[in-house]
């Protein structure tokens, strides 16, 4: 019989519905049933997409001894880290302080029944192995503690709450701390000192994208001309698409590499590394002119409309690790395989271009492909036009394409996160500015059509859906990265909708997330369910801080739209973390980003006039990488506009009907009739007009 899981709307805590634990979901039954029965809490994280969740819970969680003890013993509960990661951000906090040791997925927590920890782990076998001990060895002895030892406990509890509340950023000064630039040159230093100049990436393996990282690299290079930052982002950039990591057929990135070489990937693919990786890819391009990074641009957008955009808008969370119970089935080939879906010709370049002719390199009997011989090298080596080896190559990896979709797929975790949405929605908007791709401003926008009509209720923001059903309080991230997204996508397109979307969730970071008396933002709302601690973080982790990303996006609104209150609540949040941030700037990227703006405002033109004009005027400043500067182009019939905003469209004024308006911090110039002219402003040279 199903347990309390299968009314849930996250499919990874559906897939646990059948187990023979009595799983419960995190709600007031579950804690309530805790407390009634003096049962200690046996909390499991994990999400659909993680592979040693799935291990753990074959060998586990379905097993009837285990599934036994646990109910014996235990109240249940089952959490989706990306439906709560409020919760997955305070156990696993809590697990490093209890092991010393970092933690991950599936993270397993025993709790008091007040949801405070007292012993935890990860991954735990059923068996002793891999110098781990057995879950079942463990369930029964850590019961008897919770029993027997409660006031060992009791002291334990005590100090990991203090410890907890350490965590909390403080001023600790009489007076705000003066901010200067010191840390954002030292942020690439500190990337410098990991970066591997051989294969690309920021640390060893296993290696992630960081594509924040290398966001503020090429940042820091369009502002400082620092090239040690541009040769980092560039030669990663490359070796990442060039690797495993990068799907070479289908488009888009797995969640890491588990080499040096980026060549075998942890399989999963997940919305939130492909939408900052897309604007990244696009960004790189405009810096590099490298055909190779608006290749990955174009590929990774097309996956995303067609494997992950649900027909309402929505993109989906995730694609699994695994298919048919094997990590990677979906992605590998064999030659054989490969050389009887194309032709011969075919094969004499893809073999050699992504690995095939050597040995495998999966698992000591599979191949996945990633590129070992440059296409030109391949071409010279077979006497053929290069062109006819890239026409070659292309009908081959359509043909494994489509053969590939025959396959029983990887399981798709169909739910619709605002969070991650927004990323891409960031990413959709900004490749499609950069390739002036309508398409890809379509799907960004049909997803935000998609939050705004269904998961926005009632003048407040709901963080999931799926099924036809939103809920859960939205968190920090949710508001901060749909504000982001949402200036971006102005930024091609000016809606109305999307300016008031956007001041509405700016007003509610301030009136439920901001901590008023010492600045920076909370996690969870003021009227969120009453955990064990409330967060309050600055630091990066797979996505960007939520903090960083609040100050950079009020900061800018606060320029567009002539609001002060959102620039004193950015400047509040840089000077609460900025002693973190100025001793570990790496860590703290994001707000870097906000205190580069904060430091030097960005540049923002307004552009009036014919919608066709205009928008050539967009697209011209558009082909530059400008991270300093906004460009927004506004309807010209568009009223009851913001102040800052309302520009009076001057006609006749040059050939175009089109008048810009280029302003910095509070100083606007006069406007500016000629995109020659203002491409020279922008570069900082005062405007001449003269004919």
């Amino acid at each position: 019989m199903p347990n309390r899981l299968a009314t849930q709307t996250s499919p990874y805590l559906q897939q646990h519905a059948d187990n023979p634990v009595d799983w419960q979901p995190w709600d007031g039954d579950a804690l309530k049933l805790a407390r009634e029965q003096d049962k200690p809490i046996l909390l499991s994280i994990g999400y659909s997409a993680c592979h040693w969740c799935h291990v753990m819970a074959h060998e586990s969680f379905e097993d009837p001894d285990v599934a036994a003890a646990m109910n014996r013993d235990y109240i249940n509960i089952k959490v989706d880290r990306e439906e709560r990661p409020d919760l997955d951000q305070i156990y696993q906090t809590a697990h490093a302080m209890l092991t010393q040791r970092n933690g991950g997925w599936p993270l397993t927590m025993f709790l008091m029944p007040d949801g405070t920890p007292f012993f935890g782990g990860t991954y735990f076998p059923k068996t002793p192995r891999y110098g781990m001990p057995g879950f079942l060895d463990m369930l029964p002895r850590i019961a008897a503690a919770y029993r027997e030892k409660r006031d060992d406990i009791g002291r334990q509890n005590a100090a990991l709450m203090a410890a907890l509340g350490r965590t909390l950023p403080v001023t600790g000064h009489d007076e705000p701390p003066a901010m200067d630039a010191t840390p954002l040159a030292a942020a690439v230093t500190s990337f410098a000192r990991v970066f591997d100049e051989v294969h690309g990436g920021i640390g060893a393996a296993p290696k992630f994208p960081h594509p924040f990282e290398l966001e503020f690299c090429l940042r820091r290079h369009a502002r400082d001309g620092d090239e040690i930052a541009l040769s980092i982002a560039r030669l990663t950039l490359t070796k990442m698409a060039e690797g495993g990591i990068y799907d070479q057929l289908g488009g888009g990135f797995c969640r890491y590499s588990v080499d040096e070489y980026w060549a075998i990937p942890h399989f999963e693919k997940m919305l939130y590394d492909n939408g900052p990786l897309l604007a990244l890819y696009s960004d790189a391009w405009r810096v590099t002119q490298h055909s190779l990074f608006k290749t990955v641009a174009a590929e990774t957008a097309a996956w995303v409309m067609r494997d992950m955009q649900s027909p309402e808008g929505g993109y989906y969370s995730s694609l699994d690790a695994d298919s048919e119970h094997e990590e990677g089935k979906f992605y590998v080939w064999s030659p054989a395989t490969v050389k009887a879906l194309v032709t011969d010709g075919e094969y004499a370049v893809i073999a050699p271009h992504y690995g095939l002719a050597g040995g495998p390199n999966f698992e000591g009997k599979y191949w996945h492909l990633r590129v070992e011989t440059p296409l030109a090298q391949v071409a010279q080596r077979l006497g053929a036009p290069l062109p006819e080896c890239a026409s070659r190559l292309a009908s081959a990896r359509g043909k494994l394409l489509a053969a590939r979709g025959q396959r029983i797929w990887p399981g798709r975790d169909e739910k619709v996160l605002v969070s991650w949405n927004a990323l891409m929605i960031r990413g959709m908007a900004r490749a499609a500015r950069v390739f002036d791709e309508p398409a890809w401003l379509q799907s960004a926008q049909r997803a935000t059509d998609f939050i705004r009509s269904v998961m926005w209720r009632d003048g407040r923001l709901l963080a999931t859906h799926k099924d036809g059903r939103a809920h859960l309080n939205a968190y920090l991230d949710d508001h901060a990265f749909l504000l982001d997204a949402l200036i971006e996508l102005m930024q091609i397109e000016f809606r109305r909708t999307d300016l008031d979307f956007a001041r509405d969730l700016a007003e509610l970071l301030l009136a439920q997330f901001e901590d008023k008396e010492n600045g920076g933002f909370f996690f969870v709302s003021h009227d969120h369910e009453k955990l064990i601690h409330r967060a309050k973080s600055g630091h990066d982790n797979a996505t960007p801080s939520g903090n960083g990303v609040t100050s950079i996006a009020l900061q800018r609104l606060g320029h567009l739209m002539g609001e002060p209150r959102y620039l004193a609540a950015a400047e509040r949040t840089l000077r609460l973390f900025y002693p973190a941030l100025a001793q570990n700037p790496g860590s703290f990227v994001s707000l870097a980003t906000a205190l580069e703006e904060w430091l030097t405002p960005p540049s923002i033109v307004i552009l009036r006039g014919p919608a066709g004009a205009a928008g050539e005027w967009q697209r011209a400043l558009t082909a530059t990488y400008r991270p300093d500067t906004l460009i927004i182009g506004i309807p010209e019939n568009l009223q009851h506009l913001p102040p800052a905003l309302d520009k009076p469209a001057a006609a006749g004024q040059n050939g175009s009907g089109v008048s810009a308006w280029l302003c910095r911090g509070v100083t606007c110039l006069p406007p500016i009739f000629d995109c020659t002219v203002l491409e020279r402003a922008l570069h900082g040279a005062a405007p001449d007009q003269s004919p």
